[in-house]
């Protein structure tokens, strides 16, 4: 049996019964798969305050830790308008919880140019800034404050793990800013482009994966920027980590491979791995890291599943544009 949510499932020469079938069962996947993207974007917005800066933080933790949160949504409410599938309410709502983060907690960038004064080593301000920057935001405080560190020496050679490194410097690129090394470089030194064992892939590698493909595809935007043997590799074993992982109930991690498989050249939006995804997602859109939701007050939840609930939302609207896109490819000849 054909069980390709893009072509549906039974055989096509049976007729019009089966072709109207086939139809009525691909249409059903993508309203799964989006219906994922949209509740996950509901959550949110209702939970916007959780993307909250903190303003006297814990030492050991520093000032920039909650930045992070915001630049990922930023990242894939650029992912959600790119693609151009989501609807408009959909489109309103993303608008709106961005509006919220650059306005009210990001006071319109303000507390980006203050953490880069805190702390000119790190690269977390300026990674915030550019998909906002990308999204039509901007704060020229922020930007030459990013222009002088990218100066400083010991920001070039920072240690970093590889697969950070790449991200570094894919941000640097889209800023305009000549990378501190050449994204080839980088991408060579990542646990991916080795193509290891897969057997011994564990989480701490399953995300130097799914990020390594982010980095490389800007974030799905551009599936030949994956080297052909990456791609090989992924699209013979991306099917058996979707299964290891649906298994386990990792769905952070299932939705960001879920991701890599809709930035292939040929992506599968694997129908079981997708059914499982979906049936996890709470009835309000929330997406638990693994197994159950947790238990808690209302932030420590927020803090633990803001983002596979924010992966789930980039997961689908690059599924639904795959798919959408390969329904209305012209027929071959």
């Amino acid at each position: 049996m054909n069980d390709d949510p893009r072509t549906g499932s039974g055989d096509a020469r049976g007729g019009s019964g089966s072709d109207t079938a086939g139809a009525a069962d691909t249409g059903a996947r993508i309203r799964q798969i989006h219906d994922v993207g949209s509740r996950a974007l509901e959550w949110l917005y209702a939970h916007r305050d959780g993307f909250r800066l903190e303003d006297h933080p814990d030492p050991e933790v520093g000032v920039l830790d909650r930045f992070k949160p915001l630049g990922e949504l930023a990242l894939i409410g650029k992912v959600i308008f790119r693609e151009g599938v989501a609807g408009s309410q959909q489109a309103a709502t993303a608008h709106k919880l961005l509006d919220h983060a650059w306005h009210e907690i990001l006071d319109s960038g303000a507390r980006l140019a203050d953490g880069q004064t805190r702390e000119p080593l790190s690269p977390v301000p300026f990674e915030v800034y550019v998909p906002f920057k990308e999204l039509g935001y901007s704060n020229p405080q922020v930007e030459a404050a990013a222009r002088l560190n990218h100066r400083l020496l010991s920001r070039q050679v920072l240690e970093v793990l590889p697969v950070r490194r790449l991200g570094l410097s894919a941000m640097e690129r889209r800023f305009g800013l000549a990378p501190g090394l050449p994204e080839d470089e980088a991408a060579g030194r990542t646990w991916l482009a080795h193509r290891p064992e897969p057997w011994t892939v564990e989480g701490h590698i399953g995300y130097d994966i799914t990020h390594t493909v982010f980095h490389l595809t800007d974030w799905g935007e551009n599936p030949s920027g994956l080297p052909p043997d990456i791609a090989g590799y992924l699209a013979t074993w991306l099917p058996v980590w979707l299964d290891d992982w649906l298994d386990l109930g990792r769905w952070d991690l299932l939705g960001e491979l879920l991701v890599v498989d809709a930035c292939l050249p040929e992506p599968t939006l694997d129908p079981a791995a997708w059914r499982g995804f979906a049936a996890a997602q709470q009835p309000d859109g929330a997406m638990p890291v693994q197994a159950a939701m947790p238990e808690g007050d209302e932030e420590y939840v927020f803090d633990l599943v803001y983002h596979p609930t924010l992966v789930a939302a980039f997961a689908s609207a690059l599924a639904v544009s795959r798919a959408m896109a390969d329904l209305t490819a012209p027929s071959p000849s």
